[in-house]
């Protein structure tokens, strides 16, 4: 197994015409807070620790670009951080876990500082997007399903 650090994506891969492909009519939506946590991790260097940083800032400060505003109140179908998100690659089996904007790995979170969380931040129950890896291969990720995150204001 050979493990390469990429410093940018190969000229074949442009991964960024794919995401505007997959965005238009769908689209990803960001909430205030997400657009916040993500502007946090990159001026933060919370990503400091991925596989790749160079390439996950590259395609968190994209996503930041081309994601439009979330509306007020957020779709119960959106992921946004704190939820539970239940997600499929390419025909694996499903997995699950919580998303987080914290940079420190911990059982049963998902980080949006690893191109997997950045990638589905934003999406919506259903949708179906290109996953692009560590190493520059791209799948596709679609979300069968969102529980959104326990509201603090109920206690």
């Amino acid at each position: 197994m050979t493990i390469i650090k990429m410093n940018r994506l190969p000229e074949s891969s442009d991964f960024r015409s794919l995401y505007e492909r997959s965005s238009l009519g769908a689209g990803f939506l960001l909430t205030v807070e997400d657009r916040l946590g993500i502007e946090r991790l990159l001026h933060g260097r919370g990503t400091r620790n991925a596989p790749n940083p160079t390439l996950l800032n590259g395609f968190l400060n994209h996503k930041l670009r081309i994601s439009r505003g979330a509306p007020w109140p957020t779709p119960p179908e959106l992921v946004v951080a704190s939820c539970h998100v239940t997600y499929m690659i390419s025909g694996e089996g499903a997995r699950s876990g919580v998303l987080s904007m914290s940079p420190t790995p911990a059982p049963g979170r998902i980080l949006v500082a690893s191109l997997l969380g950045a990638t589905l931040v934003g999406m919506r129950k259903m949708q179906k997007v290109p996953l692009l890896r560590d190493d520059g291969r791209i799948e596709t990720i679609v979300v069968l399903d969102v529980i959104p995150a326990p509201d603090d204001d109920t206690a």
